[in-house]
């Protein structure tokens, strides 16, 4: 039997790495990068397309050596400029999830931009006490603000509410016991488990009482000589409901103070105005459960707050200088752009009525339907009308959330944009909506494609618009 020549093999066809870079498309990167960037990208989009011929994607009777080389360079030049691109990019967000994790959660407004701007555009004082001319402490710039809003005696900020839980442990309960509820075990975004966090801190995890019920005397049980801290986790991403019941915080902050051990609230995301006035649930707000001796609250930044990621914390001086203290700070610390936003949006609270209209998270949260519905029929007209369009457009009544964790069973009334076509498929136009410099991202239904309203500004419709009538040219 004659053996298979070379030319049977599909793979000879495939250009060489020299042939790639001495084609005239590739040879203007070379001029003008790395050479040895230009090379990799090819080196790269050669193996992908070796990969599709071993997985027969391509066969080899239909593709020759000479359109391999275009298919080879045309991929070389697509990978430079996806690299040379900006990856994390401006998005506009029309899934009506104001606190979006997967687009970045809270938006910041123009007073916390101007003070990154000012912070990263020169130098700045961050550990620098310009009284003494001496080191000064970084969390200074934020301290006195958080621990006036809060009433709390001290405070520090973390890169987020995770890294502030885990120090909390590791400072206050490293291989000692930690009392929790078993019906607070939560697990939050990206799979990160509350057990995995507390086992990572050296903490020993002591679970009491059951998933729907735990009593009072669960907790008065479980204290031993080797108790390091109560743990007790807000259930801001979750609700069990029906049959159950939790101790009160007041009774377990009499429980941790008479057994000299400090009892730590996270709170997942960090409140500081009462939602129940706008109409929401209630949330415990920061400086009420400060209030009522709780050593030591966690919570997040860019939730409710409105502001950067970050983790913060704020309580009794005497623990919360021992967390500023732990070598773990530093490893979890937060950088100049952080504390100049958090700043910033701490100042705004300290008056809040019209900080309710200038933080992108409470204007969003608070907007009326009317505003909606305003915002969408200018959309429309701003769309232009193709006579061939295949795409039909209609306004309808949706939902919003809050999202990332906060208030999981409340729906907000929104104005949503439909989005039809017989002719291309929801998943196809959802992904012409993503593509471009600019991406819109909404969420796809019953067939149809959504945009709320409520998350898309009035200075995003332009955009929008555009997006909406570059579907008329989909092929």
């Amino acid at each position: 039997m004659p053996k298979p020549s070379k030319s049977d093999n599909p793979l000879s066809a495939l250009p060489s790495v020299d042939a790639v870079l001495g084609s005239g498309l590739v040879q203007v990167y070379i001029e003008k990068l790395s050479p040895e960037f230009v090379t990799y990208c090819a080196r790269e989009s050669l193996a992908e397309l070796r990969g599709q011929i071993q997985n027969q994607k391509r066969k080899s009777s239909k593709t020759g050596r000479d359109e391999l080389l275009k298919n080879a360079v045309r991929n070389t030049v697509d990978k430079i400029e996806n690299l040379l691109s900006p990856s994390l990019r401006r998005a506009v967000n029309g899934t009506g999830v104001i606190l979006h994790t997967g687009l970045g959660r809270a938006p910041l407004p123009p007073e916390a931009l101007d003070q990154i701007t000012r912070a990263v555009e020169n130098y700045c004082n961050l550990e620098l006490d310009l009284q003494s001319g001496k080191r000064g402490e970084r969390l200074s710039h934020i301290d006195e603000l958080l621990c006036f809003l809060s009433g709390a005696e001290r405070s520090a900020v973390v890169n987020n509410n995770a890294a502030a839980v885990l120090i909390a442990l590791n400072t206050l309960a490293r291989e000692k016991e930690v009392i929790i509820s078993r019906g607070q075990l939560i697990e939050i975004g990206g799979s990160f488990r509350l057990p995995d966090v507390m086992k990572q801190s050296g903490a020993i995890m002591r679970e009491i009482g059951t998933t729907n019920k735990t009593h009072f005397r669960d907790y008065e049980r479980a204290v031993n000589e080797n108790t390091g801290a109560i743990l007790v986790a807000h259930s801001s991403n979750f609700r069990i409901l029906g049959f159950t019941q939790e101790a009160p915080l007041e009774e377990l902050v009499k429980l941790a103070h008479s057994k000299n051990i400090p009892l730590i609230y996270d709170l997942g995301g960090g409140v500081f105005l009462d939602l129940v006035r706008f109409g929401l649930p209630h949330e415990p707000i920061v400086p009420e459960v400060v209030r009522t001796g709780v050593d030591v609250v966690t919570f997040s930044g860019d939730k409710v707050l409105g502001g950067p990621q970050s983790g913060l914390i704020v309580g009794r001086k005497t623990y919360v200088d021992a967390i500023r203290r732990n070598p773990l700070m530093r490893a979890l610390r937060t950088d100049k752009l952080i504390l100049a936003a958090l700043e910033a949006i701490l100042k705004m609270y300290l008056n809040p009525q019209p900080a309710l209209l200038k933080i992108p998270v409470f204007r969003m949260l608070l907007e009326p339907i009317a505003d909606q519905k305003s915002r969408g029929e200018k959309l429309l007209g701003m769309v232009k009308e193709h006579p061939s369009s295949k795409i039909r457009l209609r306004l309808e009544e949706g939902t919003s959330q809050i999202g990332s964790g906060a208030l999981p069973l409340v729906e907000i009334p929104s104005t949503v944009l439909a989005i039809e076509s017989e002719a291309y498929s929801a998943e196809r136009i959802a992904q012409c909506l993503r593509a471009g410099d600019i991406p819109v991202v909404g969420y796809v239904r019953d067939g149809k494609n959504f945009l709320n309203l409520r998350t898309i500004r009035d200075d995003e419709l332009e955009i929008v618009a555009e997006k909406i009538e570059a579907l008329c040219t989909v092929s």
